[in-house]
């Protein structure tokens, strides 16, 4: 008898969300950095256990938007959020509820819908801080179960899936047993290089960079790759290509490394950047570098 469930993953920015499915997985499906804000779409991972097969939807984090790109990533969260049959809430141990968790909680108690949270980070802190914040959601929700982890080792993480367990339910699959994501290979370069990105640039800059890839050529064992690399200020194309083009190389160097391990082939990357001013703020820049916003409201 073959089993589902769709897990939505929810959770401020920078708690661990994608560091959690990645781990579950066994495999990099969501890109990671320490940079606030990394996923930006809804990341969909699929653990299939024996008959069992789990949908996962990685979330961007919830923020207070700024930008008409971060309209577009509220917006994904809050979609990717009413997809799943239980909402696996993601929180840093270190920290009580915000206003943040609180939206979630409202939503949680409103819908019905069944909530597992998941306290990330015990490896930075001691059992009574642990204990302090669990009773602290206590008080504001009934969750069907709260796990303790360390996503980043894996500490407890096969508790969280034991208690997702519950909440199968029999169905076909929706993904065959061999896959684990639904992107396609031109998303995951895309979000590879932009995750090199984020671990290169310091401060500001990351935030107003947007990849675009405009070819992707598979020609027998070499994946032939030219990758556009948008950013919104000069004086950020400048930081990008670094001095005499030192760090866009060791960037286009570190994301081919990895993109050859994934596809078994040698990769040709082309990498360009190019300057569009406030792009973020821009309804039609921010449709047209791939967060459709109109899309993500008529899969509502």
């Amino acid at each position: 008898m073959k089993r589902t469930v769709f897990v939505s993953i929810v959770g401020r920015p920078n708690v661990g969300k994608s560091t959690l499915m990645n781990h579950i997985l066994g495999e990099k499906v969501a890109i990671v950095s320490n940079k606030p804000q990394t996923t930006r779409n809804c990341i969909h991972g699929i653990y299939t256990k024996g008959e069992d097969q789990y949908v996962f939807f990685d979330t961007p984090g919830m923020h207070e938007a700024k930008t008409r790109l971060g309209d577009y990533m509220v917006s994904a969260a809050g979609n990717g959020m009413q997809q799943g049959d239980v909402v696996l809430l993601v929180a840093d141990v270190s920290r009580g509820p915000s206003k943040t968790e609180e939206k979630i909680i409202k939503y949680l108690k409103q819908s019905g819908t069944p909530s597992v949270l998941v306290l990330n980070k015990v490896d930075t802190v001691n059992r009574d801080t642990v204990a302090a914040t669990i009773a602290a959601y206590a008080a504001l929700h009934s969750f069907d179960a709260v796990v303790p982890v360390c996503a980043k080792n894996g500490t407890h993480v096969d508790e969280v899936v034991d208690e997702l367990s519950h909440f199968l339910h029999e169905s076909e699959w929706f993904f065959p047993e061999d896959e684990i994501t639904d992107q396609t290979m031109r998303q995951y370069a895309s979000e590879i290089i932009r995750e090199k990105l984020l671990r290169a640039l310091d401060r500001e800059v990351p935030h107003g960079i947007a990849v675009v890839i405009e070819e992707y050529k598979e020609e027998g064992n070499l994946t032939s790759i030219r990758a556009e690399i948008v950013c919104e200020r000069e004086s950020h194309k400048k930081i990008i290509i670094g001095k005499n083009g030192e760090l866009i190389k060791k960037i286009g160097t570190y994301a081919r490394e990895e993109l050859e391990k994934v596809t078994g082939t040698k990769i040709y990357l082309n990498l360009w950047v190019k300057v569009k001013e406030n792009w973020r703020d821009s309804e039609m820049m921010v449709k047209n570098l791939g967060y459709d916003k109109k899309k993500l409201d008529e899969e509502e």
